[in-house]
């Protein structure tokens, strides 16, 4: 089965606001997500690695990428499609709680 990558970004600011019973389906959801078989984790601080034609590594901390929020968590989730990858996603706590969620399919690597 295809598996998806996703990101979640929100900040407490739109969860807060989210009325809590919206909240607590979305837990929920993530819950049942779990228990499938999803992986997922809230994200903490990152640090970037760099090995530039193998001379050796470097790590700088801090995100390479940046959003109009910030990143919340991860999930990896096996669906048949795309579209219901993002299905799966649309009730999760950063998509209902004033946030977004990028869904990014996994390609295997030869």
């Amino acid at each position: 089965m295809p598996k998806f990558v996703t990101i979640g970004y929100g900040d407490r600011d739109g969860y807060e606001r989210t009325d809590a019973a919206v909240r607590d389906a979305a837990h929920a959801h993530d819950a049942r997500l779990r228990a499938a078989g999803a992986e997922m984790g809230i994200a903490e601080a990152p640090v970037q690695v760099r090995n530039h034609d193998g001379a050796g590594v470097n790590v700088e901390g801090g995100a390479f990428m940046s959003s109009a929020l910030p990143v919340a968590g991860f999930m990896v989730v096996e669906a048949a499609t795309l579209e219901e990858a993002v299905e799966l996603v649309s009730k999760s706590p950063c998509a209902v709680a004033q946030g977004v969620v990028e869904v990014w399919p996994l390609r295997e690597t030869p």
